[in-house]
């Protein structure tokens, strides 16, 4: 099974013969198998020379930096054979078509919608109040299709995220812990705290499904390009974050797996310590290698394989036109 690999500790990767090995601060060596490698997160102090991006390049391993407190700062990837001169230019063509950008952007917050109602409709249940928020985002739901233009629809969305993380405060077992209001940098409190490292942690994983495929990650079609170096890991990540991040958080807090210790304050906000960077990574990594029924595929997936399809899917709508339908949680 392909899977990434998450380093925490300070030290210096090697290249040890036909493989990979982590040195640590005290000497102590590791070795890394490289088989079944596709990613390496790095989270600590660590050294590497150009041996080991010229191994890793010839592995086709991308390499997902991170700082301090969790920010995502780049990545290196082995990107040349899945260049295509012809699904760059049909991406871009969408992209400056305005009625064919809002038309996949529309896509991605519908199904980020869906997936954030599936959310919400799980604990109303249990939760009443919830209720009143699953109306107000479903008619909110309804003005997506009428929106005009991104920025529009960007305002729409603003609208229903907010609406939607109004109601972590009920869904959450906070205790002592708060949502209040989305802030993001600095964030100003712990449930902040977690959303931008998940948000983080999902699009560096969305980032690894795309550098899989012909398109370019820098030419979204939701989020605006500007002067960003990447935009359409943002733009897939959005239909997952429900899925992925939100439902990490939901569980995490309820288990008290992650409590107010688990956050340290810096730069005037509140970050996340090692020991809940450590346990957010393992539930998150879980999730993405939990398996559900595709009925599309006839077959059990994982969220991370998942992820894929989902770039897929939308290569196929770029290149071919094959109408694009967001992922949504059953």
């Amino acid at each position: 099974m392909m899977k990434p690999l998450y380093l925490f500790s300070s030290g210096r990767l090697e290249r040890k013969n036909n493989t990979i090995s982590f040195v640590s601060e005290n000497e102590e060596r590791k070795y890394i198998p490289v088989e079944n490698l596709t990613e390496i997160y790095i989270f600590g102090e660590v050294d590497l020379n150009k041996r080991v991006l010229e191994f890793l390049t010839e592995k086709e391993i991308t390499l997902h930096f991170f700082n301090y407190y969790g920010y995502y700062v780049g990545s290196y990837y082995p990107r040349e054979h899945y260049n295509s001169s012809y699904v760059l230019t049909k991406q871009v063509e969408k992209y400056l078509n305005p009625t064919e950008r809002l038309k996949i952007a529309k896509k991605f917050l519908i199904g980020a919608t869906k997936n954030m109602l599936r959310n919400i409709k799980e604990y109303s249940e249990k939760i009443q109040q919830l209720s009143d928020f699953e109306l107000s985002i479903e008619s909110l739901f309804r003005k997506i299709l009428d929106a005009e233009d991104i920025e529009q629809l960007m305002g729409i969305e603003a609208n229903i995220r907010q609406t939607y993380y109004e109601t972590f405060d009920l869904i959450v077992d906070t205790s002592n812990l708060s949502f209040e209001k989305r802030t993001k940098r600095p964030p100003e409190n712990e449930l902040n705290a977690l959303i931008s490292f998940g948000n983080s942690l999902l699009y560096t994983a969305v980032l690894s499904q795309i550098y899989q495929t012909h398109l370019d990650p820098r030419i979204g079609y939701l989020h605006t390009n500007n002067h960003r170096r990447f935009t359409l890991n943002l733009d897939i990540a959005e239909v997952f974050k429900p899925v992925l991040v939100d439902r990490t958080i939901f569980t995490l807090l309820n288990r008290k797996q992650i409590t107010k210790k688990d956050f340290v304050k810096g730069m005037n906000g509140v970050f996340l310590a090692e020991s809940g960077k450590k346990t957010f990574v393992q539930e998150f990594h879980n999730r993405l290698e939990t398996s559900i029924y595709s009925e599309k595929l006839k077959r059990n997936v994982s969220y991370r394989s998942l992820i894929r399809i989902e770039v897929y899917k939308l290569e196929r709508h770029i290149i071919d036109d094959q109408e694009y339908q967001p992922f949504v949680r059953k």
